[in-house]
């Protein structure tokens, strides 16, 4: 008779899922905080020489070096994490990711120190692309390799929950700051406040992660297996997997688009161009983020009721659907129509996409070169489709004379290709659903 579960086996997935969630949460917001910032500050205060929409593209340009980055992060890190476990390399990437946004904070700007300020700023910010690009292939195995069979998705959309938390963090505490101090004061040091306030976050998340258990699978399956067979994880990747990539890029394309749009490039754009208030904008990146704690566990629990694909494919047409209607509230100057808008884009179709990638993307491949293969492609599709897109939507304003057609089309076709790769799915690239499905 088999042993009746005890109460800390039951409790694992819970714990798995609890530390990949705390982690995920400081890792976005040390993230996004750049994006939100470098949208209202960073043109004036690291690119004062050149034009204000010069200055703009320029700081999204350095938002953007993160991505480059992510691809080296999820390599190294992923290689690590496939040969001496899941849970030391989180707390590597947790602890850089800290340090690296804390000196953003205390960085002098271009009046102090000239061109050395921005090069010190794509520094930092490289290495905070590095640091990030390990966390999620971690995070996403410690909590799908230790979730329940049929709740993979549910207990792993802490991850992107995180994400949203995150985000929510972020602009809350830039929006409160910009509202209790004048503009030239938080232009002046104010801003550096939420990037100090991050040695907090991560001290917590460092506290709540040393309770975290390693990752069952890679105890069971990866850690027995003698180290010449784990030389190189990321190869075995590669040569097993090599169409997995391309996918992965593919998947991501309508999440990354929807999400940097809305919640970075729109923020710059909406106020130098339609007159809307930065509080106003980062108020509705704010309520997304807020409606993102929700809808994404709601569409993962529907996903392992109901498959991958279907609330996949959903939310990438979503996406298509929502692209021009976004830009034309925009251009209507109604507050209203431009909430609601935001809510279909990340609520609807960016939370519909993300809430199934955890247990879709890491199954792609198997456990002994999940963190390096999964991990690596992920953050290559970040490089491709999310670095650059404030930068490529703004490039895309100044081609098409200010106006917003060609980032809609931007927007509406990386939704469409992502759907469509979801679509060329075979039953055999949803591992877990069609296990599950099996053993019903």
């Amino acid at each position: 008779m088999a042993d009746a579960p005890t109460e800390s086996t039951r409790a694992k997935p819970a714990r798995a899922a609890a530390g990949s969630f705390i982690g995920a949460v400081v890792e976005w917001y040390d993230f996004l905080l750049y994006g939100i910032v470098a949208a209202v500050v960073f043109d004036s205060a690291f690119f004062p020489e050149i034009s204000p929409l010069a200055g703009t593209l320029a700081a999204f340009a350095t938002f953007g070096v993160g991505f480059i980055f992510r691809p080296l992060g999820g390599l190294f890190f992923g290689h690590f994490g496939d040969k001496i476990g899941r849970k030391t390399v989180l707390v590597w990437t947790v602890s850089i990711m800290g340090v690296s946004t804390a000196l953003i904070g205390l960085l002098p700007t271009f009046a102090s120190l000239g061109w050395w300020a921005p090069l010190l700023l794509v520094v930092l910010r490289a290495v905070q692309g590095f640091a990030v690009g390990g966390e999620w292939g971690g995070a996403a195995l410690m909590a799908v390799e230790n979730a329940p069979p049929k709740l993979k998705a549910f207990f792993s959309s802490g991850v992107q929950v995180g994400y949203s938390v995150g985000l929510l963090l972020a602009t809350s505490i830039v929006g409160l700051l910009q509202s209790f101090m004048s503009d030239a004061v938080f232009q002046s040091w104010g801003w550096r406040v939420p990037f100090l306030v991050s040695v907090v976050f991560v001290a917590i998340a460092l506290w709540i992660r040393a309770g975290v258990p390693e990752s069952e699978v890679f105890r069971e399956q990866v850690a027995k297996r003698a180290p010449e067979q784990r030389k190189l994880p990321v190869l075995d990747a590669l040569r097993r997997h090599p169409a997995a990539f391309f996918q992965i890029i593919g998947l991501r394309l309508g999440e990354l688009l929807t999400m940097y749009i809305v919640t970075t490039f729109a923020l710059a754009y909406a106020t130098k161009n339609y007159g809307f208030s930065s509080g106003f904008m980062l108020t509705t990146a704010l309520l997304v983020g807020g409606i993102g704690i929700v809808t994404i566990p709601l569409f993962a629990w529907l996903s392992d009721r109901y498959g991958r694909k279907p609330v996949f494919i959903a939310g990438a047409v979503v996406g298509v659907i929502g692209s021009v209607p976004y830009f034309l509230s925009m251009q209507a100057g109604s507050k209203i129509l431009i909430v609601v808008t935001s809510v279909v884009l990340v609520n609807i179709a960016h939370d519909m996409i993300v809430s199934v990638q955890q247990p879709l993307l890491t199954e792609l491949f198997g456990p002994e070169y999940r963190y390096s293969g999964a991990g690596l492609g992920y953050q290559v599709a970040a490089a491709i489709g999310g670095g650059f897109t404030p930068a490529i939507a703004t490039a895309l304003v100044l081609l098409g004379g200010g106006t917003w057609y060609w980032v809609a089309a931007y927007l509406g076709l990386g939704c469409l290709v992502s759907a469509l790769v979801a679509l060329t799915l075979r039953p055999a690239d949803e591992p877990s659903i069609t296990r599950e499905k099996a053993h019903a």
